[in-house]
């Protein structure tokens, strides 16, 4: 996401570089380029023309200190204006009330069943929240059963009444099986179509009408561009719903309806997901957004990332092995867990300021990982725990059973222990600078 945008604004501030001051001639020349640059990326014209137009003001009204340079000036500006023009501040959802009540809305095949499942998972685990989803799609069957397969995959109940076709009915029963068991969240799951019609429109705001939800939630696939932000203020309208979330963002979209979806509907974008597996949810952070786009990676979401798949009591165990050198393959294994349960792996990589921009053309993808796991699971316990028996039978008939070759599980043996000497001198330097210390209180 967004790749083709950040290259083409990374050459736009290009042409301030080297400048001794900002004039209207140079920030004309940029912002143009600027301007296209948006334009190609399928933001809507008269946002980009907005933006563009807010930017040259800013710059103009500016006195470029001696330490700072016009290139640089010019990225600050450009960023707070990406900011300001996504939201500016992270929208939260409102879950005061018992339960919550959140109606998701959106046309077919935009991702909203999966969304649901996705929204649950994460209240669930993140928030300690007791969710209920409620598949209130009468026209497909298929979305009911879909739901109840991601329920079952997430741990979280779904409420069905496959033989009513009231809507609305069954929305209020829902809210009614919830408060009588404890569920603090509903999630409503409601029909879409493949275009908007009157039918579909009538019918959701009916269900809005009798359940007075907590939250609407508009949600829409980034990658049909433009079109997704026409689509997000007609459902508006009708609506008036309080969010939009942002699906397949993971995907060749260029990124224009999260620049213009906001500015056009003047509603937050509150979540946005980034891949097919249940965790690829994310809070929506318009700053850390404009950082990504102008290429400054993402530091704090990696992190946030990171900790979520941080445990206290595994790190100690951890450590303790390291401490008596006895890193095996188990623990590696459990580090790539730990990895993949991150996210996509080219979107954490560009995540990381300055690294991005430099990896945007390496091919980095989920299987990355798939050979060094089939090594490491075609490896006996024994094997796994005690890499040192591993003679030249053993690698072969690893290799034979993991669909590599014995050059690759030699490379894998070769890694594991190098990993073992990094985390041998890195234990000695934490332990002498321990003992260190010690010795300066005594």
């Amino acid at each position: 996401m967004f790749e083709n945008l950040t290259d083409k604004l990374d050459r736009s501030f290009k042409l301030l570089k080297g400048e001794g001051r900002i004039t209207e001639i140079n920030v004309a020349e940029t912002l143009k380029d600027v301007r296209k640059a948006l334009l190609d990326a399928d933001v809507n014209y008269k946002v980009a023309k907005t933006f563009t137009d807010s930017v040259k003001e800013k710059a103009m009204g500016q006195n470029v200190l001696t330490a700072v340079r016009p290139g640089d000036l010019m990225v600050k500006i450009v960023h707070d204006e990406l900011a300001a023009l996504m939201g500016g501040e992270t929208a939260e959802l409102n879950l005061k009330n018992k339960p919550a009540i959140i109606l998701m809305s959106g046309l077919q095949g935009s991702g909203k069943t999966t969304f649901s499942g996705k929204l649950a998972k994460m209240l669930k685990e993140k928030k300690g929240k007791n969710p209920l989803l409620v598949a209130d799609d009468i026209y497909r069957p298929a979305a009911i059963e879909q739901l109840k397969i991601l329920g079952e995959q997430i741990g979280v109940t779904v409420y069905s009444e496959p033989e009513n076709k009231n809507p609305v009915q069954i929305a209020q029963n829902a809210i009614k099986r919830a408060k009588q068991y404890g569920n603090d969240v509903v999630i409503i799951d409601t029909a879409g179509r493949l275009a908007i019609d009157e039918e579909m429109m009538n019918e959701i705001a009916s269900i809005k009408s009798a359940i007075h939800p907590d939250e609407v939630l508009f949600v829409v696939d980034a990658m049909t561009g433009q079109d997704a932000v026409n689509t997000a203020k007609e459902f508006n309208d009708r609506l008036d719903f309080q969010g939009v979330i942002l699906t397949k963002l993971d995907g060749d979209t260029r990124g224009g309806a999260a620049l213009s979806i906001r500015t056009v509907v003047n509603k937050p974008i509150k979540f946005v997901g980034t891949g097919e597996k249940m965790e690829a949810i994310d809070p929506f952070h318009p700053t850390r957004m404009a950082d990504r786009i102008l290429g400054m990676g993402d530091i704090v979401s990696l992190v946030e990332k990171a900790q979520e798949q941080y445990d206290e009591e595994e790190a100690r165990r951890l450590q303790k092995k390291i401490a008596k050198n006895q890193f095996d393959f188990n623990d590696f294994l459990t580090q790539i867990h730990q990895i993949k349960k991150m996210g996509n792996l080219k979107d954490l990589v560009s995540m990381i300021p300055g690294i991005g921009k430099m990896m945007k053309n390496a091919d980095i993808d989920d299987n990355a990982f798939k050979s060094i796991e089939a090594i490491i699971y075609s490896m006996t316990p024994h094997e796994r725990s005690n890499p040192a028996v591993l003679n030249g039978s053993r690698r072969a008939r690893i290799a034979k059973g993991s669909g590599t070759n014995v050059a690759e599980v030699n490379k894998l043996l070769k890694q594991l222990d190098e990993t073992r000497k990094m985390m041998k001198v890195m234990n000695a330097k934490t332990s002498a600078g321990k003992g260190g210390f010690a010795k300066k209180r005594r």
